[in-house]
């Protein structure tokens, strides 16, 4: 497996280095060819083939050059090159213009900056105008500077838009790794949400059902104790309903379906059967006051009939009132709910600080689940609990 990987390693870095060992091969042949069609120079020619070798095997272990030894590398690459053209007088131009862009462009693949850039430049001008003057050149060095310079602009502006992408490619990646991570702390948070939603859900059906039938089954044991026999059945019918109907709402809280699948109700009328439904087990007067004409979502109609639901839950259990009011309005569109009782009242301080007591925390949960804001008001005279939420547009009823 190892020497496959190995073997696979090796024709990459073949393949990538390919397009060059080409052009270098092109820019050798021409060179040898130009300096032989005027003057054969045996020894020249078997120095410049040997140097020629070097230039190319640095070039093509040049992954292992690291930004310490940059500069040693580029002082070799840059000696040969000359070393090569004043050997070969008569295709000097061949040697410079094919291999010096291509070491330029090689050395702006490790870092690219601009006074490197402009200095890596200056050097390549450099040692082209050295090399014309030595072999005495002058004259074609007019018309092989400008292909040169044209050919460096060229090499530098391919690096430059080269580097770009590579520059762009690791910022996406980057990116995508942030993108990754953010995914993830989006499922956490999602799975925490799922758990307090679920919570929420089970309190709002299981303990608020339990919670209305033993209050149920206690009147009734109240009317039995009395003889009244007849009340007492009642309530037990009513509970029974209540029983199936709390079967019902769990069912759906375990399938996550409740959104999908709960009725189409008028909220008035669902808050009036909430009443009614209080007063039946507890006998406690409630008095309405309605001027509500607005159409709630799905989502505003579950939060907003589970916080009635919970604040005439707690009233029955721990108020000990005898009077409560229930207010529904809209105002600058916006749904407004007062729920008042003249209880014993209780500490708002305390709010989810006592276990196995949660109501009133997830209303404010659930308030907060609709954009709304609460605001809890209790003295030993009575409670006052009013919430608020914005009603999405919708038509009039």
């Amino acid at each position: 497996m190892k020497e496959k990987n190995g073997m696979q390693s090796i024709s990459e870095l073949f393949a990538s280095r390919l397009p060059t060992l080409i052009w270098v091969s092109i820019v050798y042949a021409g060179t040898v060819i130009l300096q032989f069609l005027k003057e054969p120079l045996i020894l020249e020619g078997a120095v410049f083939t040997g140097l020629f070798t070097v230039h190319v095997l640095l070039h093509w272990n040049s992954y292992r050059v690291t930004q310490k030894t940059f500069w040693i590398y580029f002082s070799v690459q840059a000696a040969l090159v000359y070393l090569c053209a004043i050997l070969m007088r008569d295709g000097y131009q061949a040697v410079l213009i094919g291999l010096l862009p291509i070491l330029i462009a090689q050395s702006l693949g490790y870092s690219f900056r601009l006074k490197r850039v402009v200095f890596i430049s200056i050097i390549s001008i450099i040692v082209f105008f050295d090399s014309a003057l030595t072999v005495k050149d002058t004259d074609e060095l007019i018309v092989f500077l400008p292909i040169f310079i044209l050919m460096l602009i060229v090499v530098l502006a391919y690096a430059i838009l080269f580097f770009k992408q590579v520059q762009e490619r690791m910022r996406i990646q980057s990116f995508l790794e942030d993108l990754r991570k953010a995914h993830e702390k989006v499922e956490e948070l999602t799975l925490a949400n799922e758990r307090q939603r679920m919570a929420r859900d089970l309190h709002d059906t299981l303990a608020q059902g339990v919670a209305g039938l033993i209050m149920r089954l206690e009147a009734a044991d109240a009317h039995m104790s009395q003889n009244h026999m007849e009340r007492a059945h009642e309530i037990i019918g009513q509970s029974m309903q209540q029983a199936r109907r709390t079967l019902a709402e769990a069912r759906r809280a375990i399938d996550n379906l409740r959104l999908k699948s709960a009725p189409e109700i008028d909220f008035k009328e669902a808050i009036a059967d909430e009443i009614e439904h209080f007063n039946e087990a507890t006998g406690i007067i409630v008095s309405k006051n309605y001027r509500f004409n607005r159409t709630l979502s799905r989502l505003q109609m579950e939060h907003s009939l589970h916080i009635v639901k919970e604040c005439l839950t707690n009233i029955a259990r721990h108020a000990k009132a005898d009077k409560v009011c229930v207010s529904v309005s809209s105002y600058n569109d916006r749904l407004v709910v007062e729920i008042r009782d003249n209880g014993i009242g209780f500490r708002t301080e305390d709010i989810g600080k006592d276990a196995g007591h949660y109501g009133l925390l997830g209303l404010k949960e659930r308030v907060r689940l609709i954009g709304g804001e609460i605001d809890m008001s209790s003295t030993p005279e009575g409670t006052t609990i009013i919430f608020e939420a914005p009603l999405a547009k919708g038509e009039l009823t």
